[in-house]
């Protein structure tokens, strides 16, 4: 009888993300990954966001799929936060992060008496949870880390830190190389977070991350194994860790209405003009300009960039993040827009990016180098020119450029500890060069990195698919656990 029932009960997965959007949208698409498998699934989420994600899943339920919603409050006014702010995106001040950790750090006593109340099965939780190991732990629940982050990243991060190759270095521009790595990356010292090189607001944490993902009981990944097998074997035989690659992820849940709802702040009369837009235009013949929902760019930066465009003598789409500042139209030249009229398309806000890369005029994109829109470019099968700023976004860069080799530089040397860059560190004739270049139909070198991205994406589409990679592997970890419960 005991083992009828063990054989009868359904999996329970708390899924647990942070509030920054570049993991919150990857994290609710795990969760209703889970669900689609027969998993009872419950998001944890702050109150400003449930209502949103309410929304969004609310097609789910009303599909048959056991997925609700648990919310914690988010003690923003009790570490010196304006009320409301529950995400990263509402930062606008480097001195607002160590508060908002803080506060993070406050949800792990209301979390554990949630754990505590529906004693879950399994918890996914954020990678900025490091204390979800132990919280859980203390129930005999098994952990799984999501870090929002591919695995070659993973890779040289920990190298780097052991490592410190560039401690010799006296030059911040001066390459060197990343060792015992299955490919030759070389980085600057410039390009290292800071986090690597010295103390930093996140130097605690970052131990502390590393500590819990050693107790864990392994790692989900965004990823495939066919776009990084060499990396996903060193992780599991170097660093002795277990990860799961089970994306892209904006593939499991394609038909989903999440990326709209997260997005969106503009109404659809913009997403289908753009769209209608490149519909007009020759294949491969637009390049695709997008930083990001958290990069912010000063004024100067915006000019060159501006100027880059209307010199390389490609068409573009080009999205401009609003500020509040009254300065905030005032880096455009003078009549830019005019004379790109059919040219070039200035989106502000928000845009659809996974539908704009998908489009067959678009042959290029620009990118920060967030993991989330370098898997987009590389799903849609596009070539990417690299601008990374900040976060592990130079390590994707390396991946981009050195190793996958479907993209190139565009020159920017610096890792920023915060979201804005403080200057126009990279050039009109640069941007102007990197553009012409990538879009060129001419030279074997172009077309060897079309063919190679437009590869990749197919077996992105085929990883996600039943007996694909991911889907593999998705269905072994449920089986897994499935036995773990009997």
């Amino acid at each position: 009888m005991a083992s009828e029932i063990s054989l009868q009960h359904q999996l329970h997965v708390f899924i647990f993300p942070a509030t920054a959007q570049g993991h919150w949208i990857p994290m609710i698409n795990i969760a209703k990954l889970f669900a689609a498998r027969g998993v009872k699934t419950t998001i944890i989420s702050t109150p400003l966001h449930a209502i949103t994600l309410s929304k969004t899943i609310n097609h789910d339920r009303l599909s048959g799929l056991d997925i609700n919603i648990q919310t914690i409050p988010f003690p923003a006014v009790e570490v010196g936060l304006p009320e409301g702010t529950e995400s990263v995106n509402q930062l606008i001040s480097p001195d607002m992060i160590p508060k908002f950790f803080l506060a993070v750090s406050m949800l792990h006593q209301p979390f554990e008496k949630l754990l505590e109340e529906y004693r879950p099965d399994i918890v996914v939780a954020d990678m900025f949870f490091p204390w979800a190991t132990e919280a859980a732990a203390k129930f005999g629940i098994p952990r799984l880390i999501f870090h929002g982050i591919n695995i070659f990243c993973q890779c040289v991060d920990e190298n780097l830190r052991i490592n410190k190759p560039f401690e010799s270095i006296t030059d911040d521009k001066e390459s060197f190389l990343v060792p015992d790595l299955p490919d030759k990356i070389e980085m600057t010292k410039s390009q290292v977070p800071q986090h690597i090189i010295g103390d930093s607001m996140f130097s605690a944490l970052m131990e502390k991350i590393r500590e819990s993902e050693q107790k864990s009981y392994g790692v989900l990944v965004n990823s495939f194994y066919e776009l990084e097998p060499a990396y996903a074997d060193h992780y599991k035989n170097a660093m002795g860790i277990r990860a799961w690659q089970i994306g892209p992820l904006s593939l499991q849940n394609s038909d989903s209405t999440l990326d709209k709802a997260e997005r969106r702040n503009e109404s659809t009369t913009e997403e289908h003009s753009a769209l209608k837009w490149l519909d007009s235009k020759k294949p491969n013949s637009v390049i695709y300009v997008s930083f990001g929902s958290m990069s912010k760019l000063p004024n100067d930066q915006l000019t060159e960039i501006a100027t880059g465009l209307e010199d390389s003598g490609c068409s573009f789409i080009w999205v401009v993040r609003k500020t509040n500042s009254e300065e905030e139209e005032k880096f455009l030249p003078e009549g830019f827009e005019e004379r790109m009229e059919g040219k070039g398309l200035i989106i502000r806000e928000w845009a659809p990016q996974v539908l704009i890369l998908d489009h067959p005029a678009v042959g290029g994109f620009m990118t920060h180098c967030g993991w989330n829109s370098i898997l987009e470019g590389i799903t849609a099968g596009v070539p990417m020119i690299t601008w990374p700023m900040f976060a592990e976004q130079f390590y994707n860069e390396k991946l981009v450029t050195q190793v996958l080799k479907i993209g190139s530089q565009v020159g920017a040397g610096e890792w920023n500890g915060w979201i804005e860059t403080a200057n126009a560190s990279v050039k009109k004739e640069h941007i102007s060069k990197a553009v012409t270049q990538l879009m060129s139909d001419d030279g074997e070198e172009n077309k060897d990195m079309r063919k190679r991205v437009t590869e990749l994406g197919e077996k992105a589409k085929r990883a996600v698919k039943e007996d694909g990679s991911s889907y593999v592997q998705f269905t072994a970890l449920i089986e897994e656990l499935k036995m773990s419960k009997k």
